[in-house]
């Protein structure tokens, strides 16, 4: 078995890799019948030397390989017929500006796995970029607190090399005693949260970040059945609401009414209400003044995110009486950050933690016979039709 490891070619580029070169080099110790060639990349966050120092093949020979290996779409044009590819093709909710994409790969007889969709058994995914999310976006959302107040200035995340660095630069930021509330407890959340413990910031339960007040800055950490109720008043819980979400309402107001700074890290599904609309963030009693969105829904659960920030412009301001764009830094404002590609700023880091994933829930399916069905679930198109799992896009494609 034969894998490439494609360059990226999207714009903005794209500096992650699926398999590190010391993630490569445990493939090939590992499975005696694996190969691995490394396309050349003038952006991957690991130059081609760092591959080349481990003994791994560097060439542009990607016809030779069996299964091609990517993050980000690729562009139509360097699609390669008949190979097995993975990557986020961003099509599986029938996403419009990628419709071209999918019915290339349908006529180039092209197999897709789409990262997105590998899971396990229990359906629950298995490679992710998610918790890198929550770790830049929580960064970046002080960082545009310190912009906002004068407080403190943070670099950009991408200008430094790791974690580690994230969290000595928030250490090392003077905050006031403001109130920081993080939704969601999946990868984004508790990636988020690894920020909030590094820096050192207090953790406190809902009732004492409700009604207290305190001298230092603390945060609290909610889910679903925190920030939404049942309609019928009957008490839900977590597995309702995802089965049912129509049936609840939001409870998000008490809590913005004493938030400064919120994290947006949960997951919201089809069906389920807003947290806060664009009439409650115009309410008197509306505290929050910064958002780091990093589910970023645009138009969605969270009103102040009217569009998708970059890297390079990472934060906009929300005029809630106009319920459009302004400068973040004006008094009524709402500073958002909602950046949709925030692992993109921690590359190495992503890279290793996603490739560490693949090696061990995607790579044995190779050679085991996709014995747990892995492979077979995550594949989208076999001989240039949708698989049966995916015959939903029949009408998206058409």
């Amino acid at each position: 078995m034969k894998f490439g490891i494609i360059r990226e070619r999207k714009n903005p580029p794209d500096k992650r890799v699926v398999l590190s070169p010391k993630a490569c080099q445990k493939v090939l110790n590992t499975y005696s019948k694996a190969e691995i060639i490394v396309e050349p990349s003038p952006i991957r966050a690991y130059a081609d030397a760092d591959y080349q120092d481990l003994d791994i093949t560097v060439a542009n020979d990607m016809e030779s390989c069996d299964v091609l290996l990517g993050v980000k779409e690729v562009p139509i044009d360097a699609l390669i017929p008949n190979k097995k590819y993975f990557f986020f093709s961003h099509t599986i909710k029938k996403q419009p500006y990628n419709r071209d994409l999918l019915r290339a790969i349908l006529d180039k007889n092209i197999e897709l796995y789409d990262h997105e969709v590998i899971t396990n058994k229990q359906e629950q995914r298995v490679v992710a970029f998610g918790r890198y999310a929550g770790i830049v976006g929580a960064y970046n959302g002080f960082r545009a607190y310190g912009l906002k107040y004068d407080a403190f200035q943070l670099p950009k995340a991408n200008d430094l090399p790791d974690q580690q660095a994230l969290i000595e630069e928030l250490k090392n930021s003077k905050l006031p005693n403001i109130k920081v509330l993080l939704t969601g407890k999946g990868r984004v959340g508790n990636g988020a949260r690894e920020m909030l413990d590094g820096m050192g910031m207090r953790r406190v339960n809902v009732t004492e970040y409700l009604e207290e007040t305190f001298n230092e800055p603390v945060y609290c950490q909610i889910d679903a059945g925190e920030y939404n109720k049942r309609k019928d008043g009957v008490r839900g819980n977590k597995a309702d609401f995802f089965a049912n979400p129509e049936e609840y309402r939001s409870n998000f107001f008490r809590f913005a009414k004493v938030t400064d700074f919120y994290i947006a890290g949960h997951f919201y599904g089809q069906g389920a209400p807003y947290l806060f609309t664009r009439d409650d963030a115009k309410h008197v009693d509306f505290k929050i003044k910064v958002v780091a969105d990093i589910s970023c829904d645009i138009d969605g659960p969270v009103a102040s995110t009217i569009k998708p920030s970059t890297i390079a412009d990472p934060i906009y301001g929300y005029d809630p009486a106009t319920e459009s764009e302004a400068d973040f830094k004006n008094e009524n404002a709402i500073a958002v950050m909602a950046v949709d590609n925030l692992p993109c700023e921690l590359p190495r880091d992503a890279s290793e933690g996603f490739g560490e994933a693949f090696i061990k829930n995607v790579i044995p399916a190779f050679f085991n016979n996709d014995k747990d069905g892995v492979l077979e679930r995550a594949r989208m198109t076999k001989n240039g039709k949708l698989t049966e799992r995916f015959s939903y896009l029949k009408d998206y494609i058409a």
